[in-house]
């Protein structure tokens, strides 16, 4: 059985997922998350899908990684299938200049990391109901690149 709503979070922060997963059994249940660390490993990630994937992407700006979350929501904005997938910036940056690079290179949204376990189920609280109640996203499917 496949889950219900499939989050790919690209962040490099170890005890991100620890959180997600704790907050999101009340706020947000039908979620299921998978990290990747890096750009390079969400490339790897994505296109070794057989299938479907992921309904939204959770992208960080500041990877440790040759490149940044802007690269890599460039990347997937021109992807053969990631493109159709909604990428929200996910970060601590409330910079205008992040905002604004972030909206031209093809984000669906930008938001601001929460600090406390209670901002985090009120994140999560509204991550599902926007992108799990209210939106129609596309069916998105994967097959292995070659």
């Amino acid at each position: 059985m496949r889950p219900k709503f499939l989050i790919l979070v690209v962040d490099d922060d170890l005890l991100l997922m620890e959180i997600l997963i704790r907050a999101s059994r009340s706020s947000f249940p039908e979620a299921t998350f998978v990290q990747a660390y890096s750009s390079s490993g969400a490339l790897t990630y994505i296109n070794n899908l057989d299938g479907y994937g992921p309904k939204i992407v959770l992208l960080d700006i500041n990877l440790q990684d040759m490149m940044t979350g802007f690269g890599l929501l460039a990347l997937l904005h021109t992807h053969p299938k990631a493109r159709l997938l909604p990428v929200v910036m996910f970060t601590i940056s409330q910079l205008l200049r992040d905002i604004q690079t972030a909206y031209s290179f093809g984000a669906s949204s930008f938001t601001v990391k929460p600090f406390t376990y209670e901002e985090w189920k009120t994140y999560l609280s509204h991550l599902r109901l926007y992108w799990f109640q209210t939106v129609t996203l596309p069916k998105v499917s994967f097959h292995k690149l070659n």
